[in-house]
């Protein structure tokens, strides 16, 4: 078929229309409809219906012509249905029965042959056979493959030649060359061309590209690149640690260049050592041994290089090991001494004299200059040395002497040094053993008391002794015995067990009683050693008879008295026990004496009942004197008696006079009564004020003449004379009183009498004055107030007792 061709087609139905059943179209389809009842008149109306009607499939309805209205694709779709009918056009009945038919689209070459999963990549081994498969490409056609050639797809190989080829029909790549090395090249770029109508001219066609690359074979044996290489190494350098590398070249990669290196020479291999790194490509070498200059200046390496994986097709290429040669140059160092020995062990006996020679240490300068070496005892933490070092000698001696009970081992660190360069200094350790001798007296362990049973028979073991001696080598060599002079015992007696242990038998016949018998018994034993000399002890064993618990009687254990039953866990005795009872008893009674003590202490009641109960302090002298003339024979303060005056201050008085803590001051009044009595009235506020307070008291003094009138006026020699010595005194002390910052904070009543003998003025004392005291009035007293009521009571009582007994 031809593409763009049109093919026109005139068909009826058999009896009504005049069609082909399937038509088969290339673009375009131009067909006609005709119906027998068609006359041509154009009464008759064509009508097509199903898939592209209208849209693809367009019909004249007069004449019944069918034709395409756009280019039709069989990839898209290849085959539509559509339904033809034909009917009146003036009264639309149908005239023919409705007609189905199918439209075939057929096929034309327009689609190329496409590569859906291209580029493509692929790898194949280096050094291949020809012919070895390598990948497969596939190229696909939209085409109809049913009809002709046109999805019959032929392959060929535009680039890649002449190293591989392509078969035309499967797509499968091969190699077409052999011996393809990967070192040489390891890419190649392969176009692959898909043409259809089996590659006949005219045909469509699609191309690929296929990346192919060559993977490694161990076809490359190792190489060194140097037949022999030199290295310097210091003969400090530490054991184990890497001194040089060495690689040999591999043109492989991955494990077909993975190298193992190793040491042929033995006299070498025990010296040095190789390993490989963690990349497995370079040799490391290293010290086994120490190196020593002035031993060995050069050593020499027989270094051989291998693959670790081989691959045997490729044996014939020559073995895949390489060697050369590694020369070793020892570089000389200045090198600390050496000693002779890793650590020296020493001993010495205990109890020799200081001096004594333990042993001696030796250390050489390794170097060729073969200096002169110095020995010294390391002491960082200054500790006593019980050792000493000869400086030029090594050989250690003792400062003192040693204890091997105290002390058995001993550890120094001995440092040597070159004198020609201090610097280079070694150190070793030296542990030196203190050896026994037989210095110490052996004893009897756990004690030298014995408890008997009362029920101890003849023969029978109360107990068995152990021995003990601080010296070691005298152990199992003990022996027991009773002296000579003490082997007349009728109780008891000594066998020795030849095990280093005794045993204390019972001798009597008739046993043991605490009612009959003593409460202890001596036994004097000997223990004596094994030494060189031997060493022995005299002990005396105090045992005790009792009556003994059950079921704690053994060869090996002691015995245990009921009455110690209950004290034998705590390892006390009834006379301890009772002492820490009494103990106990005194401190209790201490314990309630104290606390009754402080009971009464706290039950007192206080001088001062608060912080701000202030009170006047009244200080008063009752005392006479021996004349004016007989001022200063005694200091009047120690007389004071401030409970003695208290009667008489309502007569004499010095009061302090300043601002009142109440907050207002005193009101003083004077009321003359008939008697002639001055009478004092104080008032003070209720609530305290403290406004008027200060730190430093400021004190005022005045004078309150308390005298009676009656008194002053009969006897004018009882006021005191301006120019008199006492009222100089009493002014002088009014004036120390002010400046004196010491005071109270509070008002302070000082009052002072004096009665001279022989004295022109007579007595100022009110005590000759008690009979001529007129009796008080107390009208005045009316209009105090109620707490002054018993001012008045008390007043009235005591001068009704100074009436009745005139004499006091």
């Amino acid at each position: 078929m031809e593409r763009e061709t049109d093919r026109q087609t005139d068909a009826t139905l058999p009896g009504i229309w005049t069609l082909f059943q399937s038509v088969v179209v290339k673009r375009k389809l131009s067909q006609k409809l005709h119906s027998n009842s068609d006359k041509g008149d154009g009464s008759v109306r064509y009508i097509l219906s199903g898939e592209g009607a209208g849209s693809i499939f367009i019909i004249d309805e007069t004449t019944g012509d069918i034709h395409t209205a756009k280019s039709l694709d069989r990839e898209t779709k290849s085959h539509y249905v559509l339904h033809a009918r034909a009917i009146d056009r003036w009264s639309n009945r149908s005239l023919e029965a409705e007609s189905e038919f199918i439209i075939k689209v057929q096929d034309v070459n327009d689609n190329a042959p496409v590569f859906p999963n291209g580029p493509f990549s692929a790898t194949v081994p280096e050094m291949s056979d020809i012919g070895t498969s390598v990948i497969q490409v596939t190229a696909s056609d939209a085409d109809d493959p049913t009809y002709g050639n046109s999805a019959k797809i032929v392959y060929s190989i535009l680039e890649g030649q002449p190293y591989f080829s392509v078969d035309p029909k499967t797509g499968i790549i091969r190699t077409a060359m052999s011996n393809m090395d990967r070192e040489t090249r390891d890419y190649y770029a392969v176009v692959i061309q898909a043409k259809d109508m089996a590659g006949s001219v005219g045909g469509l066609s699609g191309s690929t590209t296929v990346n192919i690359t060559l993977t490694d074979v161990n076809d490359n044996p190792p190489k060194f690149p140097q037949k022999s290489y030199q290295l310097y190494v210091p003969e400090l350098a530490p054991v184990g640690k890497a001194v040089g590398r060495i690689r040999a070249n591999d043109e492989d990669e991955g494990q077909n260049a993975e190298m193992t290196y190793s040491i042929t020479n033995a006299d070498a291999a025990a010296i040095f050592t190789i390993s490989t790194d963690a990349d497995r490509r370079e040799g490391i070498i290293s010290l086994k041994q120490p190196l020593n200059y002035e031993k060995r200046k050069v050593h020499t390496l027989n270094i051989e290089g291998s693959n670790t994986h081989p691959d045997s097709r490729f044996s014939h290429l020559g073995p895949f090991k390489d060697s050369t040669s590694l020369r070793v140059i020892v570089g000389d160092v200045d090198e600390p001494p050496v000693f002779s020995m890793d650590y020296y062990i020493l001993d010495v006996y205990e109890n020799s004299p200081a001096g004594t020679q333990v042993g001696t240490v030796t250390a050489v300068d390794p170097d060729s200059t073969n200096s002169a070496i110095r020995y010294f005892i390391e002491n960082e933490e200054e500790k006593p040395l019980y050792f000493t070092i000869g400086v030029n000698s090594g050989i250690i001696r003792t400062t003192q002497g040693l204890d091997r009970e105290e002390t058995a081992w001993h550890n120094i660190t001995v440092m040597a040094a070159e004198v020609d360069n201090p610097r280079m200094v070694s150190h070793v350790p030296v542990t030196i053993q203190v050896l026994d001798v037989n210095d110490n007296i052996p004893s009897i362990s756990g004690g030298n008391t014995v408890t008997v049973c009362e029920s101890t028979k003849n023969g029978q073991v109360i107990q068995t002794v152990r021995a003990a001696d601080l010296d070691n080598f005298a152990n199992g060599k003990f022996s027991f015995f009773v002296p000579p002079e003490h082997q007349v015992n009728t109780n008891f007696t000594v066998k020795d067990n030849g095990d280093n242990t005794a045993s204390i038998v019972s001798r009597r016949r008739d046993g043991f009683s605490v009612d009959r018998d003593q409460d202890l018994f001596s036994l004097v034993m000997v223990v004596s050693d094994g030494g060189e000399p031997p060493l022995s002890s005299t002990v005396t064993l105090s045992l005790r008879v009792c009556i003994c618990q059950r079921n704690t009687r053994g060869r090996s254990s002691s015995n245990v008295c009921q009455a110690q039953a209950f004290l034998s866990s705590a390892g006390l005795s009834t006379g301890a026990f009772v002492a820490i009872l009494l103990c106990i008893v005194i401190l209790l009674a201490i314990v309630m004496l104290f606390t009754q003590l402080r009971n009464k202490k706290a039950s007192k009641d206080p001088l001062i009942l608060s912080e701000e109960d202030i009170r006047e302090n009244v200080v008063t002298y009752d005392d006479e004197g021996g004349g004016e003339e007989d001022t200063e024979a005694f200091d009047i303060a120690a007389l004071r008696n401030p409970k003695a005056s208290e009667p008489r201050r309502k007569f004499h008085g010095y009061l302090g006079r300043g601002p009142s803590p109440y907050g207002e001051e005193d009101e003083i009044e004077e009321d003359e009564e008939e008697d002639g009595i001055v009478v004092v009235r104080r008032r003070k506020t209720r609530e305290p004020d403290y406004s008027y307070y200060s730190p430093e008291p400021k004190p005022a003094w005045f004078v309150i003449d308390c005298v009676p009138r009656e008194i002053s006026q009969s006897a004018p020699s009882l006021l005191l004379d301006g120019h008199d010595i006492i009222q100089q005194i009493i002014q002088q002390k009014v004036v120390e009183a002010d400046s004196d910052t010491r005071g109270p904070p509070y008002d302070s009543l000082q009052t002072y009498a004096y009665e001279g003998r022989g004295s022109l003025a007579g007595s100022v004392s009110s005590l000759g004055l008690t009979e001529a005291l007129p009796e008080l009035n107390y009208a005045d007293l009316e209009d105090w107030e109620p707490e002054t009521q018993t001012l008045e009571r008390i007043a009235g009582e005591e001068t009704a007792t100074n009436q009745a007994n005139p004499d006091s």
